[in-house]
């Protein structure tokens, strides 16, 4: 019954936490409040939750991970790869490297294998922790396409870079070459299973339903389903169950492309989705900050028996490092980007130099979150030779440091870098979905068109006719709308912007009329259901236009 409460206590952690955020005057990143009515349900409370790894990993990560890599735009993914897997797989390298080094310089006692697998675990960027930093802050379009892309990828690098730090401190021993290979067998068989698992899934799905049908919500349980098998598969073939899970995400976008899905089962797939990410995503935070306060006291007061660390040291080595993670992102971001300008100009190609304040903005934008947190709480206890593990208290408590500094260091200065920064136009992709639009609402005349020919001659021929013509003329409106705004500039954008403010008018006077009707029992309460879900629907296209 405790458990029960522990989790109804985080649910509702997580819902006041919204309402705190938008009370509060100033803006306080969503994960920072989570974090600490997670510390005062622990701490104060004391309702707190153990983290287990294996489970978290398990429970949190694929479906978070796994709507992360459905729902990333592909176009910028593969147009800017190169510079995602600069950042996901060299930038760690670098981190583990330069970051190992000064944390073994800055604390002697500290080894050097266990400083590098500090290092390691604390050089990925957590997706789940960017998009929850970057939501309220308006992050140019193709700058959060690439470090949305970076946190998905760079958590198999950084989790086989420690895994070997650890087995050198325990073992003594490393070897580069079993390390390379383990690696590009983590990723590609991980990104194998992925693929592999989904297509599978759905392929199987496709046949059953064709030949014996099925139950409206069963497509949405196997959608649901679908990231722990790819993640288990994965793990089950030692591979990254990580990767596994933004492969299978990835793979789920082209499927879904297919159209086997209908019109109201993703909706209500959406719906659920949309749900579901935000309650992961708030309970991962509360559970880090339940953690918090476990952590503090047993470095103030080990149980071992060992001297307390003194709190201004732990925070001077705690800032330390987590503003040398962002001087080490600012020098590789730099030096690849001045690269990678001397290569186009190298072969004649078009070169947009950007500003100090966008590579200061891809440096703070850093950010780590619960995937560190549970990572370095996987250190073993003690080494090969039953004695105790070397600065495993002192690494969780850095790490968790670190995960606090860096949402607060992006909190504060991405909105003061971003405030006014230019960026290069991309009017792609305004003119893509206008291309897109005009060619569907044309194939839609034409259809309308054909079915109401079809009726010539017979005995209804004239109510047909009426019916095809109103709905012909409403889509030829929409058709002459569009083709006036295609590539019509300041202009357009702004008939666009009028058109839909109409609209939504409209549909306010719609719903508001509905709901008088439903109060004055004028209408059935099953009626203005119907009628409100489709003013919703029809308005929220013109929302998200």
């Amino acid at each position: 019954m405790e458990s029960v409460e522990v989790v109804l206590a985080m649910l509702l952690a997580v819902v006041a936490s919204g309402w705190i955020g938008r009370m509060l005057p100033f803006g306080v990143p969503l994960p920072l409040i989570q974090i600490a009515l997670g510390a005062v349900i622990s701490g104060v409370f004391r309702h707190g939750v153990a983290l287990d790894p294996e489970i978290f990993f398990l429970l949190f990560l694929p479906p978070l991970l796994f709507l992360d890599g459905w729902r990333i735009p592909k176009v910028g993914l593969f147009r800017d790869k190169g510079t995602i897997l600069e950042l996901a797989f060299g930038l760690v390298l670098f981190t583990v490297l330069g970051a190992g080094w000064l944390m073994h310089w800055l604390i002697p006692s500290l080894p050097l294998p266990v400083a590098f697998a500090l290092a390691a675990i604390v050089a990925p960027t957590d997706p789940v922790a960017v998009s929850a930093i970057t939501s309220r802050i308006p992050v140019p379009p193709r700058l959060m396409h690439i470090i949305e892309g970076e946190s998905l990828l760079n958590d198999a690098s950084g989790l086989v870079c420690f895994r070997f730090a650890v087995t050198a401190a325990v073992t003594g021993s490393f070897s580069p070459a079993k390390a390379g290979l383990t690696f590009l067998w983590v990723a590609l068989a991980g990104i194998g299973a992925g693929v592999l698992v989904t297509w599978a899934v759905t392929r199987t799905h496709g046949i059953l339903q064709r030949r014996f049908g099925e139950d409206e919500g069963m497509p949405i349980l196997i959608n649901l389903l679908t990231p722990f098998g790819a993640y288990l598969a994965a793990e089950h073939l030692n591979a990254s169950g990580i990767l596994a899970a933004v492969a299978a995400g990835v793979t789920m976008s082209y499927v879904e492309l297919s159209g086997s899905a209908t019109a109201s089962t993703r909706i209500r797939r959406n719906v659920i989705w949309d749900a579901l990410q935000f309650t992961l995503n708030g309970v991962m935070f509360v559970l880090l900050g339940e953690q918090l306060p476990d952590i503090a006291r047993e470095a103030l007061h080990p149980f071992d028996g060992g001297a307390p660390y003194d709190p201004w040291w732990l925070a001077r080595n705690a800032l330390a490092l987590s503003l040398g993670l962002v001087l080490l992102r600012f020098v590789w971001v730099w030096v690849s980007l001045r690269l990678t300008i001397l290569n186009r100009r190298r072969l004649g190609q078009q070169v947009f130099k950007p500003r100090l304040r966008l590579i200061l903005a891809t440096s703070f934008a850093g950010v780590r979150g619960a995937l560190t947190m549970a990572g370095v709480m996987t250190l073993p206890l003690a080494l090969a030779d039953g004695t105790p593990f070397p600065g495993r208290q002192l690494a969780i408590l850095l790490a968790s440091a670190v995960i606090v500094v860096s949402l607060l260091l992006a909190s504060v200065m991405l909105p003061r870098l971003l405030r006014g920064l230019e960026v290069p136009p991309e009017p792609e992709a305004e003119q893509e979905e206008d291309r897109a639009r005009q060619a569907a609402v044309g194939a839609a005349v034409e259809a309308v068109e054909r079915a109401g020919r079809a009726h010539e001659g017979r005995p209804d021929a004239e109510l047909h006719a009426n019916a095809y013509g109103t709905v012909a003329g409403l889509y030829r409106n929409r058709l002459r709308t569009i083709e006036k705004n295609v590539g019509g500039g300041p202009d357009a954008q702004a008939a666009r912007d009028a058109e839909r403010e109409y609209r939504l008018t409209a549909l306010r006077a719609e719903r508001d009329t509905i709901l008088r009707l439903g109060r004055e029992r004028e209408i059935s309460d099953e009626t203005a259901r119907k009628l409100l879900r489709e003013i919703d629907l029809v308005e929220a296209r013109y929302r998200e236009g």
